[in-house]
């Protein structure tokens, strides 16, 4: 539960940066071209308008995705980010072994497999939780 609350806070923390940004450069943006005072709305009518919304929109989608993405590579028990990855399997045998890399998270709470050949579609990455793995060593 407070993985996804994690990325809902950052998610929301996110939106309210880019709904401020966005009310700021509508404030700071010049107003229309005296031709344009009567025009139903400046968007595909003024060139400069037109760019700084797409690119808004553009960086905007750009850092939710970023977002997620950072997201995806973090432990699901402490969200510390997942480090140490391993490239496993190989290029050459694909069906015996297809290539993938796991990360593991610092303090040993578990392990990401990330498919790096997607033959059959989209594969979703690979959490696999570990037990206790300091309890080996503690037995000595």
């Amino acid at each position: 539960m407070r993985y996804w609350g994690y990325l809902a806070g950052k998610l929301a923390a996110a939106t309210l940066v880019i709904y401020l940004t966005g009310r700021a450069l509508a404030a700071a943006l010049p107003d229309a071209p005296p031709m344009l005072q009567y025009a139903r709305h400046r968007f595909g009518a003024d060139l400069s308008y037109t760019i700084v919304l797409f690119a808004f929109g553009v960086l905007s989608a750009g850092v939710l995705w970023t977002i997620c993405i950072d997201h995806r590579y973090r432990c699901r028990t402490c969200l510390r980010r997942l480090r140490m990855p391993i490239a496993t399997g190989s290029w050459t045998h694909v069906l015996l072994s297809r290539p993938r890399t796991e990360y593991i998270c610092p303090y040993g709470h578990g392990t990401l497999k990330v498919e790096e050949l997607q033959i059959t579609g989209h594969a979703e990455p690979d959490w696999q939780p570990n037990e206790d793995i300091w309890k080996e060593l503690q037995k000595k």
